[in-house]
Protein backbone atom coordinates (compact mmCIF):
# COMPACT_ATOMS: atom_id res chain seq x y z
CA UNK A 1 0.00 0.00 0.00
CA UNK A 2 1.35 3.31 -1.13
CA UNK A 3 2.51 5.78 2.33
CA UNK A 4 2.39 9.13 1.59
CA UNK A 5 3.06 11.48 4.51
CA UNK A 6 0.74 14.20 5.09
CA UNK A 7 3.73 16.56 4.64
CA UNK A 8 4.93 15.71 1.43
CA UNK A 9 4.47 17.19 -1.85
CA UNK A 10 2.93 15.34 -5.04
CA UNK A 11 2.40 16.66 -8.22
CA UNK A 12 -0.66 15.52 -10.16
CA UNK A 13 0.90 13.59 -12.87
CA UNK A 14 3.24 11.57 -11.02
CA UNK A 15 3.04 7.83 -11.27
CA UNK A 16 3.91 6.00 -8.09
CA UNK A 17 4.30 1.87 -8.42
CA UNK A 18 3.00 -0.43 -5.45
CA UNK A 19 3.85 0.13 -1.71
CA UNK A 20 5.98 3.40 -2.18
CA UNK A 21 6.93 5.19 0.65
CA UNK A 22 7.02 9.08 0.46
CA UNK A 23 8.52 10.53 3.78
CA UNK A 24 7.95 13.60 5.20
CA UNK A 25 8.16 16.79 3.86
CA UNK A 26 9.31 15.18 0.12
CA UNK A 27 8.14 16.75 -3.07
CA UNK A 28 8.00 14.66 -6.20
CA UNK A 29 7.36 16.46 -9.53
CA UNK A 30 5.07 15.99 -12.11
CA UNK A 31 6.59 13.86 -14.71
CA UNK A 32 8.54 11.61 -11.95
CA UNK A 33 7.80 8.24 -12.28
CA UNK A 34 8.57 5.73 -9.18
CA UNK A 35 8.66 2.10 -9.13
CA UNK A 36 7.05 -0.60 -7.19
CA UNK A 37 8.49 -0.13 -3.11
CA UNK A 38 10.72 3.01 -3.72
CA UNK A 39 11.20 4.51 -0.65
CA UNK A 40 11.92 8.19 -0.10
CA UNK A 41 12.85 9.52 3.44
CA UNK A 42 12.65 12.75 4.61
CA UNK A 43 13.73 16.11 2.65
CA UNK A 44 14.16 14.14 -0.70
CA UNK A 45 13.37 15.85 -3.90
CA UNK A 46 12.46 14.34 -7.17
CA UNK A 47 11.91 16.58 -10.45
CA UNK A 48 12.16 16.60 -14.06
CA UNK A 49 11.31 13.58 -16.00
CA UNK A 50 12.72 11.16 -13.78
CA UNK A 51 11.83 7.44 -13.16
CA UNK A 52 13.66 5.11 -10.43
CA UNK A 53 13.61 1.68 -10.79
CA UNK A 54 11.79 -0.31 -7.54
CA UNK A 55 13.06 -0.78 -4.43
CA UNK A 56 15.44 1.98 -4.60
CA UNK A 57 15.86 3.83 -1.30
CA UNK A 58 16.77 7.98 -0.99
CA UNK A 59 17.81 9.30 2.13
CA UNK A 60 17.32 12.26 2.71
CA UNK A 61 17.96 16.04 0.91
CA UNK A 62 18.54 14.20 -2.23
CA UNK A 63 18.19 16.04 -4.72
CA UNK A 64 17.42 13.90 -8.08
CA UNK A 65 16.32 14.89 -11.59
CA UNK A 66 16.33 18.86 -11.22
CA UNK A 67 18.31 20.78 -14.17
CA UNK A 68 21.69 19.83 -15.30
CA UNK A 69 24.82 22.13 -14.55
CA UNK A 70 24.99 23.27 -18.12
CA UNK A 71 25.23 26.67 -19.23
CA UNK A 72 24.07 25.28 -22.51
CA UNK A 73 20.78 24.20 -21.32
CA UNK A 74 17.25 25.77 -22.16
CA UNK A 75 14.69 23.52 -20.26
CA UNK A 76 14.58 21.12 -22.80
CA UNK A 77 12.52 17.65 -21.68
CA UNK A 78 15.68 15.78 -20.91
CA UNK A 79 15.67 12.59 -18.78
CA UNK A 80 17.09 10.69 -15.76
CA UNK A 81 16.45 6.88 -15.55
CA UNK A 82 17.92 5.24 -12.03
CA UNK A 83 17.51 1.36 -11.80
CA UNK A 84 16.30 -0.76 -8.86
CA UNK A 85 18.02 -1.68 -6.08
CA UNK A 86 19.57 1.38 -5.59
CA UNK A 87 20.86 2.91 -2.28
CA UNK A 88 20.96 6.83 -3.16
CA UNK A 89 22.20 8.22 0.38
CA UNK A 90 22.38 12.24 1.94
CA UNK A 91 23.11 15.45 -0.28
CA UNK A 92 23.49 13.00 -3.30
CA UNK A 93 22.73 14.91 -6.58
CA UNK A 94 21.56 13.36 -9.82
CA UNK A 95 20.84 15.86 -13.11
CA UNK A 96 19.39 14.90 -16.32
CA UNK A 97 21.04 15.08 -19.89
CA UNK A 98 21.48 17.81 -22.30
CA UNK A 99 20.17 17.86 -25.49
CA UNK A 100 23.70 18.22 -26.92
CA UNK A 101 24.69 14.99 -24.73
CA UNK A 102 22.14 12.87 -25.60
CA UNK A 103 18.94 13.59 -23.64
CA UNK A 104 19.58 10.91 -20.37
CA UNK A 105 21.42 10.27 -18.16
CA UNK A 106 21.30 6.74 -16.87
CA UNK A 107 21.99 4.87 -13.42
CA UNK A 108 22.22 1.16 -13.50
CA UNK A 109 20.58 -1.25 -11.17
CA UNK A 110 22.01 -1.75 -7.82
CA UNK A 111 23.98 0.71 -7.23
CA UNK A 112 25.30 2.45 -3.86
CA UNK A 113 26.04 6.18 -3.57
CA UNK A 114 27.14 7.41 -0.81
CA UNK A 115 27.07 11.20 0.84
CA UNK A 116 27.57 14.10 -1.41
CA UNK A 117 28.22 11.94 -4.50
CA UNK A 118 27.83 13.98 -7.91
CA UNK A 119 26.07 12.35 -11.12
CA UNK A 120 26.54 14.97 -13.67
CA UNK A 121 23.94 15.18 -17.01
CA UNK A 122 24.70 12.70 -19.82
CA UNK A 123 26.91 10.21 -17.43
CA UNK A 124 26.29 6.44 -18.01
CA UNK A 125 26.47 4.47 -14.64
CA UNK A 126 26.52 0.63 -14.59
CA UNK A 127 25.16 -2.05 -12.34
CA UNK A 128 26.99 -2.36 -8.88
CA UNK A 129 28.47 0.65 -8.74
CA UNK A 130 30.15 1.75 -5.77
CA UNK A 131 30.54 5.60 -5.58
CA UNK A 132 32.11 6.94 -1.81
CA UNK A 133 31.74 9.95 0.16
CA UNK A 134 31.75 13.11 -2.06
CA UNK A 135 32.89 11.35 -5.04
CA UNK A 136 31.59 13.69 -8.17
CA UNK A 137 31.51 12.72 -12.20
CA UNK A 138 31.19 15.56 -14.53
CA UNK A 139 29.16 15.41 -18.01
CA UNK A 140 29.36 12.37 -20.22
CA UNK A 141 31.44 10.26 -17.95
CA UNK A 142 31.16 6.40 -18.51
CA UNK A 143 31.59 4.20 -15.46
CA UNK A 144 31.69 0.15 -16.06
CA UNK A 145 29.52 -2.71 -14.39
CA UNK A 146 31.00 -3.03 -10.41
CA UNK A 147 33.68 0.10 -10.77
CA UNK A 148 34.62 1.69 -7.15
CA UNK A 149 35.03 5.01 -6.86
CA UNK A 150 36.58 6.27 -3.34
CA UNK A 151 35.53 9.18 -1.14
CA UNK A 152 36.28 13.06 -2.63
CA UNK A 153 37.78 11.60 -6.04
CA UNK A 154 36.63 13.75 -8.95
CA UNK A 155 36.14 12.43 -12.84
CA UNK A 156 36.81 14.81 -15.52
CA UNK A 157 33.82 15.43 -17.94
CA UNK A 158 33.96 12.43 -21.10
CA UNK A 159 36.13 10.31 -19.12
CA UNK A 160 35.35 6.41 -19.66
CA UNK A 161 36.15 4.35 -16.29
CA UNK A 162 36.04 0.31 -17.34
CA UNK A 163 34.11 -2.16 -16.15
CA UNK A 164 35.65 -3.57 -12.49
CA UNK A 165 37.97 -0.80 -12.17
CA UNK A 166 38.88 1.05 -9.10
CA UNK A 167 39.39 4.90 -8.24
CA UNK A 168 41.32 5.52 -5.01
CA UNK A 169 40.16 7.94 -3.04
CA UNK A 170 40.79 11.58 -3.22
CA UNK A 171 42.20 10.86 -7.61
CA UNK A 172 41.54 13.33 -9.70
CA UNK A 173 40.80 11.60 -12.88
CA UNK A 174 41.48 12.97 -15.86
CA UNK A 175 42.20 10.40 -18.47
CA UNK A 176 40.46 6.90 -19.18
CA UNK A 177 40.78 4.15 -16.54
CA UNK A 178 40.76 0.56 -18.32
CA UNK A 179 38.77 -2.06 -17.03
CA UNK A 180 40.04 -3.63 -14.16
CA UNK A 181 42.31 -0.80 -13.17
CA UNK A 182 43.30 0.31 -10.22
CA UNK A 183 44.27 4.23 -9.98
CA UNK A 184 45.69 6.62 -7.43
CA UNK A 185 47.20 9.99 -7.44
CA UNK A 186 46.20 13.55 -6.66
CA UNK A 187 45.90 13.38 -11.16
CA UNK A 188 45.19 9.52 -11.23
CA UNK A 189 48.25 6.92 -12.63
CA UNK A 190 47.56 3.52 -13.35
CA UNK A 191 48.44 1.66 -10.21
CA UNK A 192 47.80 -1.64 -11.25
CA UNK A 193 45.02 -3.98 -11.99
CA UNK A 194 41.67 -4.78 -8.99
CA UNK A 195 43.15 -7.90 -8.61
CA UNK A 196 40.89 -8.17 -5.41
CA UNK A 197 37.55 -6.98 -7.02
CA UNK A 198 38.41 -9.59 -9.81
CA UNK A 199 38.97 -12.60 -6.95
CA UNK A 200 35.68 -11.08 -5.13
CA UNK A 201 33.62 -11.38 -8.41
CA UNK A 202 34.73 -15.02 -8.28
CA UNK A 203 36.67 -14.28 -11.88
CA UNK A 204 38.55 -17.64 -13.11
CA UNK A 205 42.42 -18.01 -12.33
CA UNK A 206 43.42 -18.43 -16.02
CA UNK A 207 41.24 -15.55 -16.95
CA UNK A 208 43.11 -13.19 -14.27
CA UNK A 209 46.43 -14.57 -15.59
CA UNK A 210 45.78 -14.12 -18.97
CA UNK A 211 44.69 -10.43 -17.80
CA UNK A 212 47.78 -9.57 -16.16
CA UNK A 213 50.08 -10.71 -18.93
CA UNK A 214 48.12 -8.50 -21.13
CA UNK A 215 48.90 -5.76 -18.89
CA UNK A 216 52.14 -5.90 -18.84
CA UNK A 217 52.80 -6.15 -22.19
CA UNK A 218 50.61 -3.30 -22.99
CA UNK A 219 51.80 -0.87 -19.99
CA UNK A 220 55.29 -2.13 -19.26
CA UNK A 221 56.20 -3.56 -23.13
CA UNK A 222 59.37 -1.67 -24.57
CA UNK A 223 58.37 -2.90 -28.16
CA UNK A 224 56.41 0.10 -30.50
CA UNK A 225 53.49 2.41 -29.84
CA UNK A 226 51.26 1.55 -27.02
CA UNK A 227 48.14 0.56 -29.92
CA UNK A 228 50.99 -1.73 -31.64
CA UNK A 229 51.51 -3.37 -27.69
CA UNK A 230 47.83 -3.82 -27.40
CA UNK A 231 46.76 -5.43 -30.71
CA UNK A 232 49.45 -7.82 -30.02
CA UNK A 233 48.69 -8.95 -26.74
CA UNK A 234 45.21 -8.98 -28.52
CA UNK A 235 46.66 -11.47 -31.10
CA UNK A 236 48.22 -13.30 -27.83
CA UNK A 237 45.42 -13.44 -25.39
CA UNK A 238 42.60 -12.72 -26.92
CA UNK A 239 40.91 -16.01 -26.32
CA UNK A 240 40.46 -14.73 -22.93
CA UNK A 241 37.49 -12.63 -21.76
CA UNK A 242 39.06 -9.79 -19.32
CA UNK A 243 41.72 -9.15 -21.27
CA UNK A 244 39.79 -9.07 -24.54
CA UNK A 245 37.75 -6.81 -22.84
CA UNK A 246 40.55 -4.85 -21.55
CA UNK A 247 41.88 -4.54 -24.80
CA UNK A 248 38.61 -3.38 -26.37
CA UNK A 249 38.50 -0.27 -24.30
CA UNK A 250 42.04 0.58 -25.64
CA UNK A 251 41.46 0.18 -28.80
CA UNK A 252 37.48 1.98 -29.07
CA UNK A 253 37.47 5.90 -29.70
CA UNK A 254 37.98 8.13 -27.15
CA UNK A 255 37.65 11.41 -25.95
CA UNK A 256 40.00 11.15 -23.53
CA UNK A 257 44.13 9.58 -23.33
CA UNK A 258 44.48 6.61 -20.77
CA UNK A 259 45.22 6.66 -17.19
CA UNK A 260 50.01 4.77 -17.97
CA UNK A 261 51.54 3.82 -14.73
CA UNK A 262 53.82 6.75 -14.74
CA UNK A 263 50.95 9.20 -15.01
CA UNK A 264 51.18 10.40 -18.65
CA UNK A 265 48.80 9.99 -20.90
CA UNK A 266 48.49 8.16 -24.19
CA UNK A 267 50.42 10.19 -26.25
CA UNK A 268 53.10 10.08 -23.92
CA UNK A 269 53.37 5.96 -23.70
CA UNK A 270 53.38 6.02 -27.60
CA UNK A 271 56.13 8.70 -27.76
Amino acid sequence: MTDIHPTAVVAEGARLGADVRVGPFCAVGPDVTLGDRVRLESHVAVDGITEIGADTRIWPFASIGHAPQDLGYRGEPTRLEIGARCMIREHVTMNPGTVRGGGLTKVGDGGLFMVGVHVGHDCRVGDGVIMANNATLGGHVEIGDGAVLGGLCAVHQRVRIGRGAMVGGMTGVERDVIPFGSVIGDRARLAGLNLVGLKRRGAPRADIHALRAAYRAVFHGSEGALAERAAAALAAFGESPLAAEMLAFIAADSARAFCTPDGRGKGAADG
